[in-house]
């Protein structure tokens, strides 16, 4: 599970191997000792980003690829000709950019994969925020990233997300929040791309209240529970 997660709590890790929050507390605590991981506050991160995970990216692109392309073509059908959209990082905002190929926009985003599939497009205006490229996720954060994106206004931002819960928004990358924060700031519409297996862990930082998105687009199996948590939020969920 560690291999696979940047962060994983202690709810979901009770409810997905069926045991005792005293039970997994013990097999963490020998997990830290082994530096296998590291305890943080609500759960555990692992200890140190092994080798075969420097391409998180393209394993990210894969899982649940049917799902993603089903919130990607939905998603894709909210953004109008003419609008300047960003793309925040991640394989379900890169499947989106995929479904955007065809319209006419000015797309500015901080992701490598993204900028290089719509770069030869003529019908695109793309601009890149520069800052720190993150080689795993292939994003551009930090400093440099988030004073370019203060200087300038969207129509909309579509964003994935970390982890869905009913404290807000949030993720495991310190960087990561930083732009997405602001990213949130400039944009008149804010749309949250997340397949199912985002809601219910926490993450370790926040991003922003519930109430901050405009729009959820997940896939159709997710909870009803989930689905009810947003709209009393007044945010918009549509399931593809």
């Amino acid at each position: 599970m560690f291999e696979s997660r940047d962060f994983l709590d202690l709810e979901t890790l009770c409810r997905e191997l069926d045991a005792s929050e005293s039970s997994v507390r013990r097999d963490l605590d020998i997990l830290e000792e082994e530096k296998a991981v590291r305890r943080v506050y609500g759960g555990a991160v692992p200890f140190q980003q092994a080798p075969a995970r420097a391409f998180d990216y393209a394993e990210e692109s894969v899982r649940s690829s049917d799902e993603k392309n089903r919130i990607a073509k939905l998603t894709a059908g909210l953004i109008e000709d003419g609008q300047t959209v960003i793309l925040d990082g991640g394989s379900t905002v890169a499947a989106v950019a995929n479904e955007l190929a065809n319209k006419s926009l000015h797309i500015i985003t901080n992701s490598l994969p993204i900028a290089e599939g719509l770069e030869s497009l003529r019908n695109i205006e793309l601009t890149l925020t520069g800052g720190y490229l993150d080689p795993r996720l292939r994003v551009m954060l930090g400093p440099f990233c988030e004073h370019m994106l203060g200087a300038i206004r969207a129509d909309v931002v579509i964003m994935g997300i970390g982890s869905i819960s009913e404290t807000g928004f949030s993720n495991n990358n310190t960087l990561v929040v930083g732009s997405e924060q602001k990213m949130i700031e400039i944009a008149d519409k804010v749309i949250i791309v997340a397949d199912r297996s985002k809601f219910g862990r926490g993450g370790m930082f926040p991003v922003a209240p519930l109430n901050a998105a405009d729009i959820v687009v997940s896939d159709r199996d997710l909870a009803p529970g989930y689905i009810d948590l947003l709209s009393r939020s007044g945010v918009e969920v549509l399931l593809a």
